[in-house]
């Protein structure tokens, strides 16, 4: 019978949290930040992944309250540290660009790979990125690459562009192994990248 009763909350509990969270992001459709707010909030206190993300998007983007980096943050790590890919993307973003945060490129590298092994497009990009530059990992063309090549699979002219750079300063023995890791990468299901 206690678990029948615990069953039953459970779905309550679940219902009530999900009704927050689709009213908070009908509020913001209709640009009704205030509302948005008061039920990002609830879901999100009560441990909503999708609402902890969207009211750090609101605090990020100064919608319905002052923006304000640092809140953003807060909350950006409760969703990401639950393994929200584009949570774990953003926060790496945050950390890349010192807002609301202590710029640390090392942690913005660890949190785009933990967005990169779900897939998650941007990261890949990202990471590219931060090895071609030597940001927060020591500079490597043939990991710059691979991630790329991996960012690029959708066609995007400015990732093809980097990618190419990329190639530009490698020999062809380098570009074939970034090829290679890049289908591993793939193989793995984004766990065997680096």
């Amino acid at each position: 019978m206690r678990f029948v009763i615990a069953v039953i909350f459970t779905i309550i509990f679940n219902a009530a949290l999900a009704a927050d969270f689709e009213d908070g992001f009908a509020a913001i459709e209709r640009k009704d930040y205030a509302t948005a707010l008061a039920k990002f909030r609830s879901a999100a206190q009560q441990g909503s992944v999708a609402a902890q993300f969207n009211l750090g998007l609101m605090y990020d983007m100064g919608h319905g309250v002052a923006q304000d980096y640092k809140e953003a943050v807060r909350w950006y790590q409760r969703a990401a540290q639950q393994g929200l890919a584009q949570a774990q993307y953003t926060l790496g973003l945050m950390y890349n660009n010192g807002q609301g945060i202590a710029q640390d490129y090392n942690e913005a590298v660890r949190w785009y790979k933990l967005a990169a092994k779900q897939g998650y497009k941007a990261a890949h990009n990202n990471l590219g990125v931060m090895y071609f530059n030597g940001q927060g990992v020591a500079q490597d063309y043939v990991r710059a690459h691979m991630w790329l090549n991996l960012a690029a699979v959708g066609g995007d002219k400015d990732i093809v562009t980097n990618r190419d750079l990329a190639a530009s300063k490698m020999s062809a023995q380098q570009i074939e192994q970034a090829q290679r890791m890049a289908r591993e990468c793939v193989a793995s299901n984004f766990i065997k990248c680096d």
